[in-house]
């Protein structure tokens, strides 16, 4: 291959690579969830942290001052997430943390939960892997995938772009959520995907070196490395619930059917009664496009004219339904 050819070869690469995932937080398209989106139902309420070090590439840390990260209280990361770069707690290269829930988080439609970071930009960003658990001793990890080269190291303050990179924690700014999916580990054995008790939020080692960390396709991650400060690695803000135990039993009393879906933009809900109810859409990022407040038909024609996911809930009385639907325009 001459060098023209690989020059245009690695410029196509990167151009379809770019597009290949949601884009930040605000963008159409975009799968980030604001802090204040109505479909949180709860936070992670407790927290065991293991912090990881400063720099890897010397854990006695000569230059002087402590090796391990240090920035921030583990209680910072509880309760609602507030988009503020000061109250979260820094875990360090390869520091875990492990989030509890009064309530188990269960696979209902669409996302599940969403992990807040506190990057002050949409492309300098650092990475965590997300793995959860029923019991507290086996842990599956979501599948992830980093498109970002990694031949040539991105220093300490580098940029990122978010459009490479899917299912790792910290893909948008602050006060925006990377969303979770449970049913993309609907095979996995040894975990009831209708009982979380646990999440396990681990630092991604952004070195390309001999520390590297590794996608689920065996890509080295890159990301900005290295950050030799006690708020060095993922710093975490939060963990918001959006499926948990109790929706199910509340879900379970009502039933709805949405076609077709997807749709290209015109489709038809029908619900199991005719009780009057409430009907409201809202996009992944909790923005809401649709309200009404009081129906009694059991059929309704809903027309959306934007393309992307978006959550329907229908609610009579204590009586709750949710599901997602996708219009391709």
């Amino acid at each position: 291959m001459n060098k023209l050819v690989l020059i245009f070869v690695l410029f196509l690469q990167q151009t379809v690579w770019g597009q290949s995932y949601s884009p930040p937080a605000g963008q159409q398209g975009s799968t980030a969830i604001h802090m204040d989106s109505s479909i949180f139902t709860s936070w992670a309420t407790g927290i065991v942290v293991s912090r990881g070090f400063v720099y890897m590439e010397d854990t006695t840390f000569a230059s002087g001052g402590s090796n391990r990260a240090s920035f921030g209280q583990p209680s910072n990361a509880l309760g609602k997430a507030d988009g503020n770069s000061a109250e979260v707690v820094s875990l360090g290269d390869s520091g875990v943390a492990i989030m509890t829930f009064d309530v188990p988080i269960i696979n209902g439609p669409g996302f599940d939960f969403a992990v807040f970071e506190n990057s002050f930009s949409d492309d300098f960003l650092e990475f965590a892997f997300v793995e959860v658990s029923s019991d507290g001793n086996r842990f599956v990890r979501f599948p992830n995938h980093s498109e970002v080269q990694n031949q040539v190291q991105i220093h300490g303050f580098g940029l990122t772009d978010t459009r490479r990179i899917y299912n790792l924690a910290g893909k948008y700014r602050a006060g925006y959520g990377t969303p979770f999916d449970l049913e993309e580990l609907k095979d996995s054995v040894g975990i009831d995907l209708n009982s979380i008790t646990h999440i396990k939020i681990i630092d991604v080692i952004g070195s390309v070196g001999l520390h590297a960390s590794y996608d689920s396709y065996g890509n080295i991650i890159n990301e900005p490395y290295s950050s030799p400060y006690a708020s060095g690695g993922f710093d975490l803000d939060g963990v918001g619930i959006i499926h948990e135990l109790l929706s199910l039993t509340i879900e379970s009393r009502l039933t709805a059917t949405l076609f077709p879906n997807p749709s290209a933009g015109e489709l038809r809900i029908n619900v199991s009664n005719s009780e009057p109810y409430a009907l409201t859409i809202r996009s992944l990022d909790g923005r809401i496009v649709l309200h009404h407040p009081n129906h009694t038909n059991t059929s309704k024609k809903i027309t959306i004219s934007d393309s992307g996911i978006y959550i329907v809930q229908v609610q009579q009385k204590e009586n709750i339904f949710t599901s997602k639907f996708v219009i391709n325009n």
